[in-house]
């Protein structure tokens, strides 16, 4: 679904277009950052690492899903973004229809930068040099369940590879590793998603059975839930860069596949090294403690 307002008005004139993400306010992200950034920071204490790695200009950014609707990790990484470079060096984000429709939720996520998914969006953003944030795993990746915790999955999903090749942008792997524990997936119940009809109602092709606070065990993803306290690490891993790009090259299914094999490949290998550095870290309750200090 695209931003920019589209057809003409009852009275035969056309309305003007609205710029892609024009509803997005450096001051409130900002503010944002400012007061929530501490709190994220001491209950999810962690690392985020490879910020050299982000080119210049215009790239697409591509992410691990963890944590349903929370995200706690695409939080952190804005808050690290904002301190490094400032609100511009916080991507876009292409997000979900239906949280973007949502009274209140909506116009909070519009002014973070938050616009509907889509490619004519995205295209729009990088034709201004801007980057963009995608989770190409959407539901099927922040609703895995706990025993695929430390896998990327994406359910083959290769639209963020056509994207990119059409824009002729680089993708910038980013991993995150302990985000997916702020609650506990036990399966994602595809099956019964099908039954119910979610992925026609709600867009969603999970219906996942979760342990949380403070409801215990729930059935479904649309549950506000209290997080588990964890540390988060984030790695953003160096640029790749495609062979083609173009149209040609998007409409190849082959090379498409090979591309987001590739990248599928790097963003699993960096998550593997992130999970190995935790382990051989200091204990999860030692890095609680030490970030409810800090």
């Amino acid at each position: 679904m695209k931003t920019e307002s589209q057809g003409r008005g009852t009275a035969g004139t056309e309305r003007p277009q609205t710029e892609v993400g024009s509803g997005r306010d450096p001051g409130f992200i900002t503010d944002m950052c400012r007061r929530a950034g501490p709190l994220f920071r001491r209950y999810f204490p962690g690392d985020v690492s490879g910020l050299e790695n982000l080119p210049e200009g215009a790239a697409l950014m591509v992410g691990n899903h963890n944590g349903g609707m929370l995200t706690p990790d695409t939080w952190l990484l804005t808050f690290a973004l904002n301190d490094a470079f400032g609100p511009d060096g916080v991507p876009y984000a292409l997000g979900h229809s239906i949280p973007l429709k949502v009274k209140g939720v909506g116009s909070l996520l519009t002014r973070a930068g938050v616009v509907h998914a889509g490619h004519g969006n995205g295209e729009a953003l990088f034709a201004a040099g801007k980057k963009v944030m995608v989770y190409p795993g959407g539901d099927e990746d922040s609703y895995r369940p706990w025993r695929k915790r430390h896998q990327v999955v994406f359910g083959g999903r290769t639209g963020y590879i056509r994207l990119a090749l059409r824009a002729g942008v680089p993708i910038v792997p980013v991993v995150a590793a302990g985000a997916h524990e702020v609650f506990v997936v036990i399966d994602d119940l595809q099956g019964l998603a099908r039954l119910v009809g979610a992925n026609g109602r709600l867009r969603t092709k999970v219906w996942p059975l979760i342990f949380s606070l403070p409801w215990g065990f729930t059935l479904g993803p649309i549950f506000p839930v209290m997080p588990f306290p964890v540390p988060i690490d984030i790695a953003l891993l160096p640029a790749i860069h495609f062979d083609r790009h173009g149209t040609d090259a998007a409409a190849d299914d082959a090379y498409v596949r090979a591309c987001a094999d590739q990248v599928e490949s790097a963003m699993q290998a960096g998550l593997d090294a992130l999970n190995a550095q935790r382990a051989a870290g200091p204990s999860r309750l030692k890095r609680l403690l030490r970030g409810k200090k800090a």
